[in-house]
C-alpha cells in the first residue's frame, strides 16, 4: 500500500507538471488563437473591445499569469477546455467527445482483439513448439509486423474496399441513417465501417503480443513446478492455462495496461487512411489549422491517460503477483 501511495503521489506531481506545460506552451508562441483565427479576415470592422472579448473566450485574459493559471485550472475542473479556433464557436469538449467516442470504439476493439489473439497464439506456440502455430503463424506475424502499417492499410483499402467493394472506403457510420444506437441498421453500419480498420490493426499488431507471450511461456514451462505438475499427471489444459499461462501473462498484462494509456491517442495512420473521425485525425486537422485549444485538449487528455495507465499497471502487477508486495 505504501508503494502505491508513493506512486500515486509521483503521478499526481507529473499530472500537475503536464497541466502547467499545457498552460504555458500556447503563451510562449507568437501571437495567440485570436490572431490565428483573424489572420485571414478583414478586421477593420472589429472594435478592440470585441477582440478582447474573443481573447477572453479563448482564456487569454488581460491579467497576471498566476491569475490566468488559476482561471485555466478552474475551467479544467469544470470540463471547460475552451472553444475551437477552426470551428468557432464549437466547444473543444464537444469536438473531443465525438472524436474520443470513435477512437475508443476502433482502437479499443482492435487492442482487445490483438491482445487476446496474440496471447492465445503465444500460449499455443510455446506449448507445442515446432507445431503449426509456432512454425507458420509466428513467421507470418513477423513478416506483417515488418511491413510498414500504412502500406498494409492502403493495400487492404484498395483491394477489399475499392476493387472488391466488400467494405466502405471511409467514414465511421453509414450516411443517411440517424445516429441512434438502438437502431439495428445504424449499429450494423458502424460495425461495417469498423471491420476493415480493426482487421488491418489485428494483422499488423498481433505478432508482438504473440512473441512476448511465447517467450514468457517458454521460460515458465522450464520451471520446476511445471515439471512437478506434469509428473503428477495433471491434465495438459490445466497445466497450460492455470499453471503456466497464469504466471507468463503478467508482463503482457502490464504492457496491456500501458497500451490502454495510449488508446485515446488513436491510430493516426489508420484514421488518416480510412478517414476515420477519431482523435488522431482530429489532432492532424488541428495541427494543419493551428487550432491551439483543440491541440491543448488532446495533449492534456493523452498525458493524463498515460499516467493513469501507468498507475493501473503498477496496481495490477502487485495484485496479480504476490511476490512483488514485499
Amino acid at each position: 500500500m505504501n508503494y502505491l501511495l508513493r506512486r500515486l503521489g509521483f503521478y499526481l506531481i507529473a499530472a500537475l507538471l503536464a497541466i502547467v506545460i499545457n498552460f504555458f506552451l500556447p503563451r510562449m508562441m507568437a501571437g495567440d488563437p485570436v490572431d490565428v483565427m483573424l489572420a485571414g479576415f478583414d478586421t477593420s470592422s472589429l472594435t478592440p473591445e470585441a477582440i478582447d472579448q474573443l481573447r477572453e473566450a479563448f482564456g487569454f485574459i488581460d491579467a497576471p499569469l498566476p491569475e490566468q493559471f488559476a482561471t485555466y485550472v478552474s475551467n479544467l475542473l469544470k470540463g471547460n477546455f475552451g472553444v475551437s479556433v477552426a470551428r468557432y464557436p464549437t466547444k473543444v469538449v464537444d469536438i473531443l467527445g465525438v472524436a474520443l467516442r470513435w477512437t475508443l470504439l476502433m482502437t479499443g476493439t482492435a487492442l482487445i482483439l490483438t491482445f487476446s489473439v496474440g496471447v492465445l497464439l503465444g500460449i499455443q506456440a510455446a506449448w507445442k513448439r515446432g507445431g503449426f502455430v509456432d512454425t507458420y503463424v509466428l513467421p507470418f506475424g513477423a513478416i506483417m509486423g515488418a511491413i510498414p502499417y500504412f502500406w498494409v492499410a492502403l493495400i487492404a483499402l484498395y483491394v477489399f474496399a475499392l476493387q472488391l467493394g466488400w467494405f466502405p472506403l471511409g467514414r465511421a457510420e453509414a450516411s443517411g441513417i440517424p445516429a441512434d444506437w438502438t437502431n439495428p441498421n445504424y449499429v450494423m453500419g458502424v460495425v461495417y465501417h469498423l471491420a476493415l480498420p480493426v482487421l488491418t490493426l489485428l494483422i499488423a499488431g498481433f505478432r508482438s503480443w504473440m512473441m512476448g507471450m511465447r517467450n514468457n511461456m517458454v521460460a515458465v514451462i522450464a520451471q520446476d513446478y511445471i515439471t512437478m505438475a506434469i509428473a503428477k499427471g495433471l491434465p495438459d489444459r490445466r497445466i497450460k492455462y492455470q499453471y503456466a499461462a497464469r504466471n507468463a501473462i503478467l508482463p503482457s498484462l502490464t504492457g496491456f495496461a500501458l497500451a490502454l494509456g495510449f488508446l485515446l491517442g488513436g491510430s493516426l495512420l489508420t484514421e488518416v487512411v480510412f478517414s476515420y473521425p477519431g482523435v488522431g485525425l482530429t489532432l492532424l486537422n488541428a495541427v494543419n489549422t493551428r487550432d491551439y485549444p483543440v491541440m491543448q485538449g488532446i495533449f492534456l487528455i493523452l498525458t493524463l491517460m498515460v499516467l493513469l495507465a501507468n498507475f493501473i499497471a503498477d496496481s495490477l502487477y502487485i495484485l496479480l503477483d504476490p511476490r512483488t508486495r514485499s
